[in-house]
């Protein structure tokens, strides 16, 4: 078992990342070479803009290649939880940035022929419990009335040709929902802005921000970059210089095994219908298959914000159980890869996007971003050059968390409380 991103492992490196020094003086500089930060300097390099962006590892090292690979339209909370958080016109029109997000992706790999195996597989979300399926049929009513038709309700009998389990109670289809292989897709998202002539340096940590003559200086250990405009867009891995966001965000790991490659047999009692698959649990499991057939099983298996060899292994270990657990039949199959990353969290879930303490930033995707961040990007871009405000959550108050300053120490007690809950629900 390797211990490793299967993204990054069976992806290319990025060929065209600039080996001299990080110098210079650029209309925009964007901090993270992930999903959001690539798209954006994507969508900017092609109009034009003289843009660098500034990689603390090299491009998806952070959450955009250490994630389940999903695809899903919809939002982190039930729809009636969001039209009641958010009010119904907000609700619609951020449930429908998913929707765009996913379209953007598509247009993007076909306009500039990335070989990520994109799909539209469709997802379902999958009742662990009775109870669950009631609440799953009550969101369906008005969510499949209100602003998705393009969804329906599995009942347990219909769940025979779509998943090789009899732990669920039934399911919700989104059928626009897709898979990639994020590894080749950020790969290609970072050749294709540099073929366009934006600037990509690597291994370029921003160690320090600082203002001189109406710009921003940003200071790696590469050397010093010069900008009119930052967008910052790391997510859970901000790092200290900038503390507005770190009071803001919490970091949290998610953890994901591999399979070995599972033969047709093996798929067809597993994944006959082969979507994205996540369960109902708080404290639940997605899956999926690979291109090359293998499963992949995650979840957040323990509340931690750590992701390391010692971390991600006894994660992997709590994952295969519950491999174990719903599909028995897979309980001896070999594990080829084990891997963690953080996520970025907001204390209600929901993404932030806009401009704050001197940046344009977008962040707090909360376990949705392979699928919200890349259009995230572009709805940056539009904004700093002056085109119109499509930001879903513009405006939207972001609150610091109390007596937090970036280090999670409450972790362990919010995933006894979800276990709390997974037990009584």
């Amino acid at each position: 078992m390797q211990f490793k991103s299967y993204w990054h492992d069976t992806a290319p490196p990025l060929i065209r990342a600039e080996q001299g020094p990080a110098e210079g003086h650029y209309d925009v500089a964007i901090v993270g070479g992930g999903f959001t930060g690539l798209s954006a300097a994507l969508h900017l390099a092609k109009a034009g803009v003289r843009v660098a962006v500034l990689e603390g590892g090299t491009v998806g090292s952070g959450a955009s290649g250490r994630n389940g690979g999903h695809l899903n339209n919809g939002i982190a909370h039930s729809y009636l939880a969001a039209k009641a958080h958010l009010g119904a016109d907000r609700a619609k029109a951020l449930y429908r940035a998913f929707d765009d997000s996913i379209d953007s992706i598509e247009r993007i790999v076909r306009e500039e022929t990335i070989d990520c195996a994109f799909r539209r597989s469709g997802k379902l979300k999958l009742a662990s419990k009775p109870a669950h399926m009631d609440a799953l049929a009550r969101n369906f009513e008005v969510l499949h009335r209100e602003v998705d038709p393009d969804t329906a309700l599995l009942r347990r009998e219909d769940l025979a040709a779509e998943v090789g389990s009899d732990a669920f109670h039934g399911a919700m289809l989104s059928r626009k929902s897709a898979m990639m292989h994020m590894g080749r897709y950020v790969t290609g998202l970072a050749t294709a802005a540099t073929r366009y002539g934006a600037t990509i340096y690597e291994n370029a940590l921003v160690t320090q921000r600082r203002q001189s003559d109406g710009r921003t200086e940003l200071v790696t250990p590469r050397g010093t970059v010069a900008a009119n405009t930052v967008i910052l867009a790391t997510g859970a891995y901000t790092t200290e210089n900038f503390p507005y966001f770190r009071r803001r965000i919490i970091p949290v790991a998610s953890f994901i095994i591999a399979t070995r490659p599972l033969s047709e047999s093996e798929i067809a009692a597993t994944m006959p219908g082969n979507r994205t698959y996540v369960t109902s649990m708080n404290i639940g499991n997605y899956f999926r298959l690979a291109p090359d057939r293998r499963m992949i099983f995650g979840g957040r298996a323990r509340f931690s914000a750590t992701s390391d060899q010692r971390s991600d292994a006894k994660s992997g270990e709590i994952l295969r159980a519950s491999l174990a657990r719903l599909f028995p039949h897979l309980a001896r199959v070999e594990i080829d890869y084990c891997w963690g990353g953080l996520v970025d969290m907001t204390q209600d879930r929901f993404p932030r996007a806009g401009f704050a303490d001197g940046v344009w930033f977008a962040m707090g995707y909360s376990g949705h971003g392979a699928q919200m961040s890349t259009q995230m990007g572009i709805l940056l871009a539009d904004a700093i050059m002056g085109k119109s405000d499509r930001n879903p959550v513009n405006g939207l108050e972001w609150p610091a968390i109390a007596g937090y300053s970036g280090k999670p120490w409450f972790l362990p007690m919010v995933g006894l409380y979800y276990k709390m809950l997974d037990k009584i629900q």
